[in-house]
């Protein structure tokens, strides 16, 4: 009993320690590179003009998240970003915190 209450207390330690996956990996696996890249423009912007053009801005992270999820259009150009469903609020606001720290 102790040794598993031990071990259960370690891999929650553990899980609690972890870093996020708030990087390229997630965003490979919700299909963002599909249309962004880090430092050149594809369908979308590249991560480092969407770090600049939101450096600075309270509210940038809360607004990003929410059009990851929800999509948008108009802030780049006319070619509008789809809704993401399959990305979690946790998710997008992980991805939010990766993509303004880009440079």
């Amino acid at each position: 009993m102790k040794t598993s209450l031990l071990l259960t207390l370690g891999l929650m330690a553990g899980t609690l320690a972890a870093p996020a996956l708030a990087n390229q990996q997630l965003a490979s696996a919700k299909n963002c590179m599909a249309c962004h890249a880090a430092a050149a423009k594809l369908v979308g912007p590249s991560y480092k003009d969407v770090a600049a053009k939101y450096a600075g801005q309270k509210d940038a992270a809360d607004k990003l998240a929410t059009k990851i999820i929800k999509g948008g259009s108009g802030a780049w150009g006319v070619v509008p970003m789809p809704a993401n469903p399959q990305v979690s609020e946790a998710e997008a606001k992980q991805l939010v915190a990766w993509v303004l720290t880009q440079k």
